[in-house]
């Protein structure tokens, strides 16, 4: 999706370690003109795919999802850190290691939103190492329901979580799919 690779070449600030800080748009302040748009692109790619809920993890994937979901006239579910009082259905749990916290955290979502039979699709801002696509997935297969795709707003496909999902078979739509980040700048496949 160019316009969302022409924000990131504009305005994305890349900290050590390969982190990329793209808060000017999406995960601080958000343009929701472009999220829309990232939202309808994500439509066009499942067009003919039957969803019945959008997941995704708290708290930067909200937005997307949101949007997404109504292209799709679906709910959205987010998994939530673990840890609320007012939680008390029961739940399932998985335990997701974030690569730009460089930490582990326990994530719910109450069972009442997640069944055994529907279609969810998965929608995230970051896709890295993959994990926490695959927590989001283990949420899934919990529940007996089926992943029916993946969408991510910015990959970076230099790392392996991407080959990794796209080598399970899942379909993978990445809008903007960084290939290396140099001296020069940020480089998309």
């Amino acid at each position: 999706m160019e316009a969302l690779k022409q924000r990131i070449r504009d305005e994305a600030v890349v900290l050590k370690g390969n982190l990329i800080k793209v808060d000017r748009f999406l995960n601080h302040q958000l343009d929701v003109g472009l999220i829309n748009q990232m939202g309808e692109a994500f439509k066009q790619h499942f067009f003919s795919t039957k969803v019945d809920k959008i997941l995704t993890i708290e708290a930067s994937g909200i937005a997307i999802a949101a949007i997404t979901a109504q292209y799709f006239d679906v709910p959205v579910v987010f998994a939530k850190k673990a840890g609320s009082r007012v939680q008390v259905d029961s739940v399932y749990s998985t335990i997701i290691h974030s690569y730009t916290k460089n930490s582990d955290a326990t994530v719910v979502v109450s069972k009442p939103f997640l069944n055994p039979g529907e279609r969810i699709l998965i929608i995230d801002d970051f896709l890295a190492e993959g994990q926490a696509v695959k927590g989001l997935l283990d949420l899934v297969n919990q529940a007996d329901a089926t992943c029916v795709g993946v969408g991510i707003a910015i990959e970076k496909g230099f790392q392996h979580g991407g080959k990794e999902l796209r080598s399970m078979g899942i379909d993978l739509f990445s809008l903007a799919i960084i290939a290396e980040i140099t001296s020069d700048g940020i480089r998309f496949d």
